[in-house]
């Protein structure tokens, strides 16, 4: 056996449509499967089953913090400040460059470090044929030849030809967008058959959502359909909303500083002054009005978020996933394991009139995903409730079993008993009890009373199965109803708390369970979660698309759902223009926890759920996920308060530096004064990220909103402009200021307004009174005012351009400091009693190269899975 492969073995169509044995031929292997020196010698000529390795790249980091349109005015400022002959404002602005790109430079490749981390403790597997024999190996190590076995709830790992199916069904939704899962057979597809059609193939990154199977690899990696995919759209990650925000930001700080600049240029050279001096002054007036520092900002503040999530058992898959996770406003959630303890226990086994019965307990464990003749631990959770205590059946023979599907919601077995041939089908009561030839008429009133009790019920049905050798759904008719299964799953206790906590958030929460609706209902009430109503699966199976936003809007619990009804009901929420978030960790939570806003997994969950998600709960408790939300929007907060007092105060100060320019028979201030001011302030500001953030700023989730940053930026700035005029008329018509006196105490004063501002703006209520900040943003504010202070009576001073002022102008500049901030607080109390405020803004929908682009994201691991569906 060779480990070169011939090329025929990539053409998919040739794999479809030729004889099994003449596909184990081409692929050099045998149905017992390849031997492991074999495997080994393949893995070296194909490569490993990834589709892009992903290594955390300095360099990369360092690029992605220089793509900034600040950061790039700031360069390019910086070199023509040099080139024009002043090195001092070039040597400001390259500070500035440094610790903003230096911090975040830092904090990101930190992020990225501690994110490769958390992706490499994560690990799949396949179980595979080898040396003849069935073992689990690393789905990194699959390579073409292998045979693996495929069952319920399962990615597959690579493109398949299938050998022997049993029920197999797969999601393909990944590939081809249907919804709808693919039957498949064993059977060759004809020639020229489309992805989609060839029901003989299984493809990497698609879900087995019903039966089982046996296969053999024939593509791994970048030569599997869905790595081609990936490999084509790069490796970029696509834009979130948040980064979106920023980015539309820069620009418009962009646009406002390039026309002020030439405005401020235009009028100097008309007043007759030298062009460099012009020049430079208007390019430090651009900077000045540039937040320069909101990218360390935004990635300290981000960077601090996800340490505070980790240690709240919340861990986030990329940094600004975080942001997402505060924006949300509904949350869908299980019910089992969020609302309910999760530990399922079997109380009774009851005929249909609802009186013990040791029978029917027989026939439920003859219906399991476990041989009854062996036992053991199941991986299903009713299953193992069920055999827990009990020991093998003896005498009995399972023949064939047809698996559970979400579909049919059933599991049934052919056993042999000696005498006899047994179909045993054990599922949904509903669905059981629908394919009974007669129920009994109390069958219906046992049921209610156990639904209205709150318990979880299986029932059981048979019949004879003589005449049956292989098992389909169509065997499940006919039945005589047994009994029923009846399990215990109790609410948490502090479910109840949790739910508050997410009602003060302003999160409303609702219930898509594949239990009863009874039993939902009950739950719900004991925990006092308000309930608006309960659909059924059924009844939503009839609502068309055009009614359904108002169904799922105006409804809490959705009952007996499956799969895809739970994608199309986030779906229809995200529609109505709601940020969902999705709590999941079954198999058949995967589509939907692509399809809202923010996927929410467990630890604890499937491969396919947790690869589904974009955030992972180390425990299922909405606790942990409020206090999650609390801290993403705790971060925006943070960060829209560097956002608004930097475009305010620089905005006004820059307003108020380009007037007196046209008016004054000097530069108000030099460029180089200009620019240290800045440095000086946004250092002040790297303290907002620890900030304390009041309590209803939490109570709903904010969004970048353009047009109120630009209003803000247009009330505040002009109120900082007056100060600034007022202090030109005191320093020129009381102090009698010269040119380097009256840049002095400019400096000074424009210092102490902007950093103090942030005690204003940083809260809706009385500063210090009804709001403390925090420490460090106290003294870091201090620090900066004293350092510039003590920059003007100090040796450097001359150099720098400046001269120390009488003690007169400092007590002035204390009473305008204070007249200043009593003024700011009485403009916010007005300006946020408007109606216009914090008007967020709706998700935009995101297309479908978006959507890809996110999934494709998760393969910059080499041990991560394909995912399941595009978002």
């Amino acid at each position: 056996m060779t480990a070169t492969l011939p090329a025929a073995v990539r053409n998919r169509d040739t794999i479809a449509s030729s004889p099994l044995d003449d596909v184990l031929t081409l692929l050099g292997t045998t149905v017992d499967g390849l031997s492991t020196a074999d495997a080994t010698a393949r893995i070296a000529a194909v490569g490993a089953n990834v589709v892009r390795t992903h290594r955390v790249s300095a360099a990369m980091v360092l690029r992605r913090q220089l793509s900034n349109a600040v950061l790039g005015l700031l360069a390019v400022t910086a070199v023509l400040s040099y080139f024009l002959g002043d090195s001092t404002q070039a040597t400001i602005i390259g500070a500035i460059l440094l610790v903003s790109v230096g911090l975040g430079f830092v904090n990101e490749y930190r992020a990225e470090r501690a994110a490769a981390a958390m992706h490499s403790g994560i690990h799949h597997t396949a179980v595979v044929r080898r040396d003849g024999s069935f073992g689990r190996v690393d789905v990194i190590g699959l390579v073409p030849g292998d045979v693996i076995r495929l069952e319920l709830g399962e990615l597959v790992p690579a493109d398949v030809r299938l050998i022997d199916v049993n029920g197999l069904e797969c999601n393909e939704s990944i590939l081809t967008g249907e919804s709808a899962t693919a039957e498949k057979s064993s059977a060759p597809a004809p020639a020229g058959t489309a992805v989609g059609d060839a029901r003989d193939l299984a493809y990497m990154g698609t879900v087995v959502s019903a039966g089982e199977a046996t296969a053999v690899v024939y593509a791994t990696g970048a030569d599997a359909e869905f790595g081609r995919i990936a490999v084509g759209l790069g490796e970029r990650q696509p834009e979130t909303d948040f980064q979106a925000g920023l980015r539309r930001f820069s620009y418009l700080l962009l646009r406002v500083a390039l026309m002020l600049t030439a405005v401020i240029i235009v009028t100097n050279l008309l007043l007759g002054r030298p062009l460099i001096d012009s020049a430079l002054f208007g390019l430090a007036i651009a900077v000045g009005i540039t937040p320069q520092l909101l990218p360390a900002v935004v990635s300290t503040s981000l960077a601090t978020g996800s340490r505070r999530l980790a240690k709240l058992k919340v861990l986030v898959k990329r940094l600004v996933c975080i942001e997402d996770l505060g924006d949300i406003d509904i949350l869908i959630t299980d019910k089992t394991g969020t609302l309910t303890e999760g530990r399922v226990e079997l109380i009774e086994a009851v005929d249909p009139s609802g009186v013990a019965a040791a029978a029917v307990l027989l026939s439920g464990l003859l219906a399991t995903d476990l041989d009854p003749a062996v036992g053991g631990v199941s991986a299903n959770d009713l299953d193992a409730a069920l055999w827990a205590g009990h020991r093998p059946v003896k005498g009995v023979t399972r023949v064939a079993v047809l698996p559970f599907d979400h579909t049919r919601r059933s599991t049934s077995a052919l056993v042999d008993d000696g005498p006899r041939r047994v179909l045993v089908v054990k599922g949904a009561p509903e669905q059981v009890m629908a394919r009974c030839v007669e129920v009994p008429p109390d069958a219906t009133a046992t049921l209610s009373a156990l639904f209205a009790d709150g318990r979880r019920v299986v029932a059981v049905a048979s019949r004879p199965g003589d005449g049956i050798t292989r098992l389909s759904a169509d065997d499940e008719t006919g039945l005589c109803l047994e009994g029923f299964l009846v399990f215990a799953d109790n609410p948490k206790p502090a479910a109840r708390d949790s739910l508050a906590r997410l009602a003060a958030l302003g999160i409303e929460v609702k219930i898509a369970t594949g239990d009863n609706a009874q039993v939902a209902e009950k739950v719900c009430a004991d925990l006092g979660l308000p309930s608006k109503g309960t659909l059924t699966g059924a009844q939503l199976q009839q609502i068309d698309d055009e009614h359904l936003d108002a169904a799922t809007r105006d409804h809490t619990i959705f009952a007996r759902i499956s799969p895809t009804q739970k994608a199309r009901i986030v779906a229809s929420l995200r529609h109505t223009g709601r940020s969902v978030g999705f709590l999941g960790d079954g198999v058949n939570d995967a589509l939907a926890l692509h399809s809202a806003d923010v996927g929410i997994s467990v630890d604890t969950a499937t491969d396919v759920a947790k690869d589904a998600a974009d955030v992972v709960l180390l425990e299922k408790d909405l606790d942990v996920l409020a206090a999650g939300v609390a801290e993403g929007r705790r971060i925006f907060a943070n960060t829209i308060k560097y956002v608004l007092m930097g475009t305010s105060s620089n905005f006004g100060n820059m307003f108020s530096a380009a007037a007196a320019s046209a008016v004054l028979p000097f530069l108000p201030m030099l460029p180089g004064q200009i620019l240290l001011n800045n440095l000086l302030y946004d250092t002040s500001q790297l303290a907002i990220p620890a900030d304390h953030v009041d309590e209803e700023q939490l109570h709903a989730p904010a969004h970048w909103n353009i047009a109120f940053i630009r209003r803000f930026m247009l009330t505040f700035g002009p109120v900082s402009s007056l100060f600034d005029f007022l202090t030109f008329g005191l320093m020129l018509g009381v102090l009698n200021a010269g040119p380097v006196e009256f840049r002095t105490g400019w400096f000074v004063e424009s210092l102490a307004t902007q950093t103090l501002i942030i005690f204003a703006i940083r809260t809706r209520r009385v500063p210090f009174l009804r709001s403390r900040p925090a420490a460090l943003l106290i003294v870091t504010t201090g620090a900066v005012i004293a350092v510039g202070v003590m920059l003007t009576l100090s040796p450097v001073a001359a150099r720098l351009g400046f001269t120390p002022l009488p003690w007169l102008f400092f007590a002035a500049l204390v009473a305008l400091t204070i007249a200043y901030l009593v003024l700011v607080d009485v403009t916010k109390s007005v300006f946020y009693a408007e109606p216009m405020h914090m008007a967020g803004a709706a998700h935009r929908t995101r297309g479908e190269i978006h959507r890809i682009h996110r999934r494709a994201a998760r393969f910059s691991h080499p041990d991560r899975l394909p995912v399941v569906a595009p978002r």
